[in-house]
């Protein structure tokens, strides 16, 4: 197994970002790496006035936020435009397919909450989830080559169909823990990002909801 990077400023400002309000236990399964040290990174964040510790969880401050964006913008200036752009249309398609499966998941159809007694329902379901996540592995692997800090993203979704296969079905698309369709969005936001473009943007153009 390759040696995770090094957790940097930028991948706990952006997680942190992302996620409103997180914990250290969270934030270090997300990064896969151990909570005491996090919890250390955090508080230096604290300290610097970065971020901001509260009962839900630590959250970015008003000068966290443009700290956010300069590391942001300097990432942008090292990845290939065209290459990333590419990868996103390519993302997109599953996207479509994604919000489906989701969607399915939820709802059995447009006035049936799906409420998971049919077994062999699920099964059809999480079945085109792991069809799904087995076809853009190699596209999550391409991106962590365009960009470095996606390369992450394979194992967050790895590990959630993992958790799915041994039956925890939490982790198909529960909100705040690093769920299927959690960890997906977060990749969507980034993605979007690095192409320059605004999540406004995207919703318009019917690639984001």
């Amino acid at each position: 197994m390759c040696e995770q990077a090094p957790v940097t400023e930028l991948d706990l400002l952006r997680l942190i970002g992302i996620k409103g309000r997180v914990n250290a236990e969270n934030l270090a399964a997300s990064l896969g790496t151990e909570v005491d040290d996090i919890a250390a990174r955090c508080a230096d964040l604290v300290t610097a006035g970065l971020c901001a510790s509260t009962p839900a969880g630590f959250r970015l401050t008003p000068d966290g936020r443009p700290r956010l964006n300069e590391l942001l913008t300097a990432e942008c200036g090292t990845v290939d435009h065209a290459a990333i752009t590419g990868a996103y249309d390519e993302f997109c398609v599953y996207n479509q397919d994604l919000k489906v499966i989701i969607t399915d998941w939820q709802m059995k159809d447009a006035a049936t909450v799906n409420d998971h007694a049919d077994a062999d329902y699920d099964t059809a379901v999480l079945g085109r989830l792991t069809a799904t996540h087995q076809r853009l592995r190699p596209l999550i692997a391409r991106l962590g080559a365009i960009a470095p800090r996606l390369t992450r993203y394979a194992a967050r979704l790895d590990r959630a169909v993992e958790r799915i296969a041994a039956g925890d079905h939490t982790y198909v698309a529960r909100p705040i823990m690093d769920s299927y369709h959690t960890v997906w969005f977060e990749l969507h936001e980034d993605l979007i990002g690095l192409c320059g473009r605004t999540r406004a943007e995207e919703a318009a153009a019917g690639r984001a909801h």
